[in-house]
């Protein structure tokens, strides 16, 4: 797991830096809403999966934990209070049992725990938890991914194989076959950390039903859970990206993509409010008569008289202007690796 996650941050980072200035549509209710850069979508996801790989150090020492205690944990079955078996220097003095669940931890690597734990299942659930939360963040990669693929959209794809994803009987197709599996055992998973919550709820010392709930889903979890991490660095590693369908969009609204730069510009002359409602019918009406909406600004009276430079609102209309900080904040994501 540890290692798939180095691999896909290492080809999240490649990809943040090729295309840190590559303009494309970001979207919002599935509409088009500001441009923004390839590279600022792929940096947040590198640093959700970086707080993927910091949430795992920290999970790891919790639950690696040894569980060595008898029936109900006291160890009462080994009760000798002297044994030949070295103490851990500047130690509590400790009796045979507590002798024995230390050098079985110390033999399986495991960390020594300060008391039993039959039935306080919550490092279960915690790792149950992970596995939903590193495969949902997958998914949400695998999601945008299928509709990036679409036709109309043709923005990026998953890597070409021969035959993979095709249909048997329409040859022309390329399914999002990668990014399907993803979503549908990512889905499975987040099923399962709900199982193992309520595996957590268990009567008395040792529990009558809850706890067998593990036996059937934790090792569905961590399969899924493997197999969802190296589909996605499969996908992330040989991705194809399409800059030009990306400039290709857009232009789809006419120039509507940057309505938001417009009115902001035209606000600093002609007020925040009035030039809202002025660049809201502009862009109305560059839909209906499928007019570029810098060729509309330019006809406009109102804006004529606010005496905004031909040149200054060709630049409020060019995508490539309005991408904020993305590329500073993708250098951001990249230079916190250390």
């Amino acid at each position: 797991m540890e290692g798939l996650l180095v691999q896909i941050v290492s080809a999240l980072e490649t990809l943040c830096e090729k295309y840190k200035t590559t303009p494309m549509a970001g979207r919002s209710n599935l509409q088009q809403a500001v441009p923004m850069s390839f590279g600022f979508k792929m940096a947040r996801l590198l640093a959700q999966f970086r707080r993927h790989q910091d949430r795992l150090k920290e999970l790891k020492p919790r639950l690696l934990v040894l569980e060595f205690g008898g029936a109900v944990g006291t160890l009462a079955t080994i009760s000798e209070s002297a044994s030949h078996a070295p103490a851990p220097q500047d130690s509590v003095k400790e009796g045979l049992g507590l002798q024995c669940q230390r050098l079985l931890a110390e033999e399986l690597g495991l960390g020594m725990p300060s008391i039993a734990w039959h039935c306080e299942r919550d490092s279960i659930a915690e790792v149950g938890t992970y596995f939903a939360l590193l495969t949902s963040t997958c998914a949400k990669f695998a999601t945008d991914l299928k509709i990036m693929m679409m036709p109309e959209i043709g923005e990026a794809s998953e890597p070409f194989v021969h035959s993979r994803g095709s249909s048997s009987t329409m040859p022309q197709k390329r399914n999002p076959i990668g990014s399907a599996y993803i979503c549908a055992m990512a889905s499975s998973v987040r099923s399962m950390s709900v199982g193992l919550c309520e595996a957590s709820v268990a009567d008395f010392e040792r529990s009558t039903g809850p706890w067998e709930i593990e036996w059937i889903l934790l090792p569905q979890a961590c399969a899924l859970t493997h197999a969802v991490v190296k589909q996605t660095n499969y996908l992330l590693s040989g991705l194809e990206v399409s800059p030009e369908n990306m400039a290709r969009n857009l232009e789809l609204t006419q120039g509507n993509v940057v309505s938001e730069a417009v009115m902001m510009g035209l606000g600093k002359t002609l007020g925040r409010s009035y030039a809202h409602d002025l660049v809201y019918d502009v862009c109305r009406q560059a839909v209906v008569e499928q007019t570029p909406l810098i060729d509309l600004l330019l006809k406009n009276e109102d804006i004529k008289r606010s005496k905004v430079p031909e040149d200054e609102l060709r630049r409020l209309c060019d995508p490539g202007q309005y991408l904020g900080w993305s590329a500073e904040m993708v250098d951001r994501v990249l230079q916190s690796k250390d």
